[in-house]
């Protein structure tokens, strides 16, 4: 039975637990087991919480749909109270910072059934598409050592992929559960801008860029962790309208044809597209058209703009000052230099550069960005020309299989960013937007996984998921599993 679990997803390990085939506890020992076995290849998880997951597994997780399943949260994007909250920040890890309350998702997440057995890496703030802090090091890719996971949820992607944990918790503001999930081989749903409260530390992160969900190995259990953590808390500055009916009920429902429209190019051809990965997007094209849908080279006019990333960029760096600002009230100090890595203590120091009015102007911008691009996916009845009425967009996940462990860095700082860009390029504009977008695993090269991207309409993940689930049954991926592996 152990073995058995390293396969199933969270769904299945909950009706074990609902049927009396397996308690809580054995789950929970299983997972710390797996966890054993592989993480001192992979060093997915750097906080353990071995007695306090056993204790509340024999306490009795409460009655949700996920009672006593393990999972891993990521030491990012939410507090976990009682346990470590370091942010990939050395200086956080050298006064063993300890959170005092559970974020709003995590409270969730525990209500649901859920027992937290760890916390996984994740590089400094956030900020770049790999998991490779100076403070607890790289985590490796299960399909292959040399390569990174993504970032920055690239330990939780790790973890689920290797079998550890069915499901973990990730964070996406530039493409953070997008990337992991297309390197990882797994499923990664961004979720539609306040669909998912951030309290409640934050009612919007880097202009509400920021959106926070989970990596998963089947959809169904995307869509299922997505019914328990979605909805508006007490005093959020927004929230995305109420889904007709439970996510999870989307899930094997038809899609009917869609109109997808399809582009291979990176946003005003920022880098290369590698031919793996234009490979991918022509092979998802070509499942998605047998099985219905309407296929045609297109993409909404905006997405060239390079005014984008010159806004996007002016709000990164603002509020990485900012991210410095409450790291020094933890630490009851100014923050120097030798206490964040090279990247972090650059975009901070610009940040301290851009005034008020600046700061606005880019927010106001990214946002008349967003009403452009969203006319493209307006039914083409409602819009006064020809160009709109798509129901989906079709792209790479990144423009780069997953990159060699070492290639981004945050002790770079006048090259990571740089770095970080063709693996960023297709997922950044869609935290912009704040529309819903998912990375789908259907193709493989060389041993390595390579997403695909599908972007629906704001509000509209019951479209994603159906089609999820569609592609996961024409093209299974869950019976493959990398060579590290519980």
């Amino acid at each position: 039975m152990t073995d058995d679990l390293a396969v199933l997803d969270a769904i299945a390990q909950a009706a074990l637990v609902r049927d009396g085939s397996v308690t809580p506890r054995e789950l929970v020992d299983a997972a710390l087991a797996r966890i054993d076995v592989v993480n001192p290849q992979l060093n997915a998880v750097i906080h353990r919480r071995d007695e306090h997951a056993r204790d509340e597994a024999d306490a009795g997780p409460p009655e949700g749909p996920f009672r006593g399943v393990p999972i891993l949260v990521k030491d990012l994007d939410g507090t976990l109270a009682d346990e470590p909250l370091h942010l990939g920040n050395r200086m956080l890890r050298d006064l063993g910072h300890v959170a005092d309350h559970d974020s709003y998702l995590f409270a969730r997440l525990r209500a649901a059934g859920c027992v937290v057995v760890g916390k996984t890496n994740t590089p400094e703030l956030g900020l770049l598409p790999t998991t490779e802090s100076l403070a607890y090091g790289p985590t490796r890719n299960p399909w292959d050592l040399t390569r990174s996971p993504g970032g920055s949820s690239g330990g939780s992607a790790a973890a689920v992929a290797a079998g550890m944990v069915p499901f973990a918790h990730a964070g996406d503001g530039g493409g953070s559960i997008r990337i992991p999930a297309s390197a990882c081989g797994l499923f990664g749903l961004k979720p539609t801008r306040g669909r998912v409260s951030l309290g409640p530390d934050d009612g919007e992160a880097w202009a509400g860029l920021v959106a926070r969900h989970v990596v998963t190995r089947s959809v169904r259990d995307s869509a299922a962790a997505l019914d328990v953590i979605a909805g508006a808390m007490p005093g959020d500055p927004y929230a995305a309208a109420p889904p007709a009916r439970p996510f999870l009920d989307e899930v094997g429902t038809e899609p009917g044809k869609l109109r997808i429209g399809v582009r291979s190019a990176t946003p005003a051809g920022l880098a290369e597209v590698d031919p793996a990965c234009t490979d991918a997007l022509d092979g998802a094209a070509a499942l998605l058209a047998s099985l219905g849908h309407e296929l045609e080279p297109a993409a909404p006019e905006p997405f060239d703009d390079l005014a984008l990333l010159v806004h996007f960029t002016t709000v990164l760096a603002a509020s990485t000052a900012y991210d410095l600002r409450k790291l020094g009230a933890i630490a009851g100090r100014e923050v120097t230099a030798a206490d964040v890595e090279p990247v972090t203590w650059a975009q901070a120091e610009l940040g301290r550069t851009i005034t008020a009015d600046a700061y606005l102007e880019a927010v106001e911008s990214l946002r008349a960005w967003t009403r452009r691009m969203a006319e493209w996916w307006e039914p083409s009845d409602r819009r006064h020309d020809a160009t709109g009425g798509f129901d989906l967009l079709l792209t790479p996940t990144m423009a780069r299989p997953p990159a060699p462990l070492g290639e981004i860095r945050g002790d770079d700082a006048d090259g990571a960013i740089l770095a970080a860009t063709p693996y960023a390029a297709f997922t950044l504009p869609f935290n912009v937007t704040g529309q819903p977008a998912m990375s789908v695993p259907l193709h493989w090269s060389d041993g390595l996984p390579i997403g695909v991207q599908l972007v629906a309409a704001t509000g509209r993940e019951d479209v994603l998921l159906r089609v999820a689930a569609q592609l996961e049954g024409a093209r299974p991926w869950r019976g493959r599993r990398p060579p590290v592996h519980a």
